[in-house]
């Protein structure tokens, strides 16, 4: 069964991030493999600057559009590999090479 809200909160992600510019955006649904997160969003930045932007960006219109804010976020120090967890989806920034690196698409 899919979760409307958590499907909604993922698309509209994915949207903020492709308005700043991410690349490659994609929005995967992984509730039938991981069980609690029902959707992962993975977004890239060319450059640490971007990858700051486009997590502000996202938690800023996240909130803005459904009044969430992010149980934890992790990474948000080094840029490299940006975690916003919401609980039913997390987004991921990376910085394009440490995307190219793990390859987190791969796994799910």
């Amino acid at each position: 069964m899919i979760d409307r809200e958590a499907r909604d909160l993922a698309v509209s992600a994915a949207r903020f991030g492709d308005a700043l510019k991410a690349a490659d955006v994609i929005v995967l649904h992984v509730g039938d493999v991981l069980g609690v997160p029902e959707y992962f969003v993975v977004m890239s930045g060319s450059n640490r600057r971007l990858v700051d932007a486009l997590v502000e960006e996202v938690e800023a219109r996240v909130r803005e559009a459904s009044g969430r804010s992010p149980v934890r976020v992790e990474g948000a120090r080094e840029n490299q590999w940006v975690l916003i967890d919401y609980g039913d989806v997390i987004v991921h920034v990376f910085l394009s090479e440490i995307r190219e690196f793990y390859e987190i698409e791969r796994l799910y």
